[in-house]
């Protein structure tokens, strides 16, 4: 159910990785699942650094506001300005066209630390 190709973190954020150092991040069909009809969506700006762990955004939907974390350290290369105007995107394709941000990674290790798709599915399983 979750693209094997990706990695994960527990606040079901998923990272794919890039060109060289950089990763694209958005997040997860449990997630988006959870929040259900999304409506809007705030990203950080390009150059924004950000630390493994901040919020670095917010997803709104019918339900509520949630923040976006990130998932590893490093400085926003990229953002997904298609979803100003269409944030139902994170909806229909969260691994696609509904991605959020690209990060450019400080360090590999965090990368190489997050879940694997077997150890996601776990933690949504338990």
């Amino acid at each position: 159910m979750y693209p094997a190709d990706l990695k994960y973190t527990s606040d079901h954020e998923w990272v794919r990785s890039g060109e060289g150092s950089v990763v694209r991040v958005g997040i997860t069909e449990y997630a988006q699942d959870a929040l259900g009809d999304i409506v809007f969506v705030s990203l950080p700006e390009v150059g924004t650094e950000v630390t493994a762990g901040d919020a670095v955004g917010e997803v709104e939907s019918t339900k509520s506001v949630s923040d976006i974390y990130a998932p590893v350290g490093g400085k926003i290369t990229a953002r997904n300005d298609a979803l100003d105007g269409q944030p139902d995107l994170v909806n229909s394709d969260p691994y696609g066209t509904g991605w959020m941000v690209e990060i450019e990674v400080a360090s590999q290790a965090d990368v190489d630390a997050l879940m694997d798709s077997t150890a996601y599915t776990e933690t949504l399983e338990s």
